[in-house]
């Protein structure tokens, strides 16, 4: 039953993954694909290539891995390139990082030492704990990006490869104020043209990307691909866009606790949570600057989920802290640390401890990989601008203006795998499991269920798959 469905345009040639910031992540992210391909290391972590979906009813046991369900760029046909703000190769950008030891970065090391990232676009203005050594020079921020989008056609004609997608794995930048250059493409192009101040570095990158027609994602907390002008060249040149900012430790912990907490109405009366990391991301976030960037991101999410407004006697009072502090010792073995005060019933206080001690990159990689296949997928089947179904993998995802974000992991998991579903005219998922015990009311079958009219029109209907899975499904 896993047939491809016919407008999806196949995965043929290489696939161009380009990354601005050449750090901790994208070097161990980089590492870890290459070591897969020699079969010396796992990709564990990564949902395309490890899961499996659940296809049709219970009792048809279909459940084949993902990456053999959708019609995905193969991990041999993917080719590296990037930018950063320092000349290292990824080999010795991996071996200063210290996430994966020498001897585990040795197989592949001749891959990784021919990897050189180019100059970067580098604003002092909003990364101010860095100083480039390996940054482009430009008249104006329209030069910069030009300079951005040849690095791409020439880096696509070098490689041979046939499609690109581009993810910011850079640091996280001071947010911008609200600027008329933000609100429509003309304005945002006149401001590059003028060194308008509130474009910052990663929007040069995301207008160089999305203006070629590249799939782009945003895996810090800044704004990017994220306001009107470039959500309208998105839709204008066919791009898919998502961000912000990788779920990896923290977060992840919180998106996953508090659904729990709402689905068994227990009370929060406060959230207290501190990191301790040692990167370059944690040096970074030692000024003011971007640490406010950062903590906006991890705030947002808990009123997102639990409703206070709908629940003011369980949510509508909690006190919620969130601290970064950066610590050179720990390198990028990050702790999390949280304190979370509850209430049961009768208002009885309860606590949860939670000491997650992770690595940052290596819970990040694994995003990296899934959302360059998951993009180039998107850009193939004709899906454009906002991708709010691959919210799964972002501290603070990005969606429609007029629309709250969808922070609980398990609603953002479905979400996910039913787009997949429908973009490969299977059946969308429901669990309600009603029709395996109601045979009298019409509502079982014996027999497999068919595929939904609508998912097979899909099949059909090539670019115009986007728009029918906003408004034909309506996904949880």
């Amino acid at each position: 039953m896993n047939k491809q469905n016919n407008c999806i345009s196949p995965a043929k040639g290489k696939l161009a993954v380009l990354l601005p910031g050449m750090g901790a992540v994208t070097s161990t992210f980089i590492a870890g694909v290459e070591l897969c391909k020699k079969g010396a290391g796992l990709p564990i972590g990564s949902l395309t290539q490890m899961q499996t979906i659940r296809l049709g009813k219970r009792y048809e046991r279909r459940a084949p891995l993902i990456k053999d369900f959708i019609p995905l760029a193969s991990l041999n046909d993917l080719v590296f390139g990037g930018w950063d703000l320092f000349p290292d190769s990824a080999y010795e950008a991996a071996l200063k990082a210290g996430v994966l030891d020498k001897w585990q970065l040795e197989p592949v090391r001749a891959e990784l030492a021919a990897i050189k990232p180019l100059p970067a676009v580098f604003d002092p203005a909003y990364i101010k704990n860095l100083k480039a050594t390996h940054a482009k020079k430009g008249k104006t921020k329209w030069d910069l990006a030009q300079q951005v989008i040849a690095d791409i056609e020439t880096f696509k004609k070098k490689t041979g490869a046939e499609r690109a997608i581009m993810l910011w794995c850079g640091s996280t930048e001071i947010l911008p104020e609200p600027a008329p250059a933000h609100e429509t493409l003309e304005a945002f192009e006149e401001g590059l043209r003028n060194n308008a101040p509130e474009i910052p570095p990663s929007m040069i990158y995301a207008y160089a990307a999305i203006s070629l027609g590249l799939a782009y994602g945003n895996g810090a907390p800044n704004l990017s691909a994220d306001v009107p002008a470039l959500v309208e060249l998105a839709e204008k040149t066919g791009a898919p866009i998502c961000g912000k900012d990788f779920k990896t430790g923290q977060t992840l912990m919180k998106t996953t606790v508090a659904p729990m907490l709402k689905a068994r109405m227990l009370a929060l009366k406060g959230w207290y949570s501190t990191n301790i990391l040692g990167n370059r991301d944690g040096e970074v976030l030692d000024d003011p600057g971007s640490f406010k960037t950062k903590e906006k991101s991890k705030m947002s999410v808990l009123d997102s989920i639990l409703d206070p407004k709908l629940y003011p006697d369980l949510y509508g009072k909690y006190h919620h802290k969130v601290r970064i502090d950066y610590y050179p010792p720990r390198g990028d073995a990050k702790e999390g640390w949280d304190n979370i005060d509850i209430a049961g019933w009768l208002g009885m206080p309860m606590q949860i401890k939670i000491n997650f001690l992770c690595r940052d990159s290596i819970l990040a990689a694994p995003i990296v990989l899934d959302l360059a296949l998951l993009l180039d997928l998107s850009k193939r089947a004709g899906l454009k601008g906002i991708q709010e179904w691959l919210s799964f993998y972002f501290k603070s995802p990005q969606c429609r203006e007029d629309l709250t974000p969808e922070h609980d992991i398990f609603i953002q998991h479905l979400k996910l795998k039913n787009t997949l579903r429908i973009l490969m005219g299977e059946e969308v998922l429901d669990h309600s499991g009603l029709d395996y015990y109601e045979p009298e009311k019409g509502l079982a079958s014996s027999a497999p269920a068919p595929r939904p009219a609508k998912a097979a029109k899909i099949a059909k209907n090539g670019g115009k798959a986007g728009k029918q899975l906003a408004s034909s499904f309506r996904l949880p």
